[in-house]
């Protein structure tokens, strides 16, 4: 791309002086080779010139490329920070309830056992109960007051 540009200008300015010579009398051809030559070296000159902040350039994209390349590594890195304190912050939760059933299990069977108990007793109770007042009935049929003190009692 840069010889053909270098041989474009030439081109063009090889139709320019071819123009502009039957004008000009005073050019001669060792004159305008001259006059191409030193064109042609600052062609090349501004050439060196835009390879050089072609290169410039090309260093800073790099350190752009490097600073965002850390930029991401830090990113990847507070998504990880992010993930492991949800992390934490469930399991501190799962543990909690964990901890609150656990701990109501264990209040409420000491009491249940002791409502069994207290059912049982009052079952066997009840039995015993129901057996004293039909033997008080069975000694009513004999004693005058026993009965008496039942119907006091409304059990007859």
């Amino acid at each position: 791309m840069k010889k053909s540009f270098i041989l474009l200008i030439v081109f063009f300015l090889l139709f320019v002086l071819a123009q502009g010579r039957g004008n000009c009398q005073g050019v001669t051809d060792k004159e305008i080779i001259e006059r191409l030559t030193r064109i042609e070296e600052g062609q090349k000159a501004i050439l060196r010139e835009m390879d050089k902040r072609f290169e410039g350039v090309d260093k800073r994209f790099e350190g752009v490329d490097k600073r965002f390349e850390m930029i991401e590594k830090r990113f990847d890195q507070m998504i990880n920070l992010f993930i492991a304190i949800v992390g934490a912050f469930s399991a501190i939760v799962a543990v909690t309830i964990g901890f609150a059933i656990w701990d109501r299990r264990t209040m409420i069977r000491p009491f249940e056992t002791k409502v069994k108990s207290i059912e049982e007793e009052i079952v066997s109770n009840k039995k015993i109960l129901h057996s004293l007042i039909e033997a008080l009935k069975a000694l009513s049929k004999t004693d005058e007051k026993v009965v008496e003190i039942l119907k006091k009692f409304n059990i007859l």
